[in-house]
């Protein structure tokens, strides 16, 4: 599943780079339109448990609610995305002009106009141990709000509560790093019906499988390290003991 500012971002990720130093003009004036015509909107494993957490409901009635989920067309990952409303791909977690759960909405919500990525060799993404990361932040296109106000990318990011050095972002993207190879060399080796299953176990511990009466981050280091282990085991396994 494509998206334009998606394919943007890829296509032009360094000329839109900032240092945490650096400065951007930028308002928010809560008129919304950051808010629709949105398809991209992807949810972490923990913007789901937070959403959830700020509903009272289960992540699995969340993401049934609001969500869905497909598989990434390159990453072949688990991804569970906002679904838009209406012709104007409003965001379902948007009414009134206002976001339901503006306390707990997705961190990249929350840090518009900027965004953050971490890019890892292919190489290394097979290794057992990835080598140190580094978060990198870019200036998304502004077509809302105003330009009355000046910010440095880490003034922004700590009016938000949002480290700089996030420890539960940099294992997220170090477990999408470790198991998307890993699930393309088994979609060669494994049938539909047993790629399907392995699958569903991965989305299950990744995204829903979490007590919300329970700090978040240590859930999440289990259900990730114990996905990596999984698939390590099963490609170990002969094909024959696999199937």
């Amino acid at each position: 599943m494509g998206d334009p500012r998606l394919q943007h971002i890829a296509e032009n990720f360094d000329s839109m780079k900032r240092d945490i130093n650096d400065t951007f003009r930028f308002h928010c004036t809560q008129c919304g339109k950051c808010c629709i015509n949105r398809e991209d909107i992807l949810m972490s494993p923990q913007d789901v448990f937070k959403a959830a957490q700020a509903l009272q409901m289960t992540p699995h009635d969340f993401v049934q609610l609001y969500c869905e989920c497909y598989l990434g067309s390159s990453s072949r990952m688990p991804i569970v995305r906002l679904q838009p409303r209406g012709s104007i791909k409003r965001c379902p977690l948007l009414k009134d002009r206002k976001c339901m759960i503006h306390d707990a909405k997705p961190a990249v919500c929350a840090m518009f106009p900027l965004g953050r990525a971490i890019r890892i060799d292919k190489e290394d993404a097979e290794k057992d141990e990835l080598p140190p990361m580094k978060v990198e932040y870019i200036i998304n296109p502004i077509d809302c709000g105003d330009f009355s106000e000046t910010h440095t990318v880490k003034d922004w990011l700590e009016s938000f509560g949002i480290p700089l050095e996030d420890e539960y972002f940099l294992k997220w993207q170090k477990t999408i790093s470790m198991l998307s190879p890993r699930i393309q060399k088994l979609e060669k080796e494994l049938d539909d019906n047993l790629m399907d299953k392995i699958i569903s176990v991965m989305y299950i511990k990744l995204y829903l499988d979490y007590d919300l009466g329970i700090d978040f981050y240590p859930q999440f280091v289990k259900n990730a390290d114990g996905c990596v282990e999984m698939l390590k085991m099963i490609l170990a396994m002969p094909n024959e003991e696999a199937v």
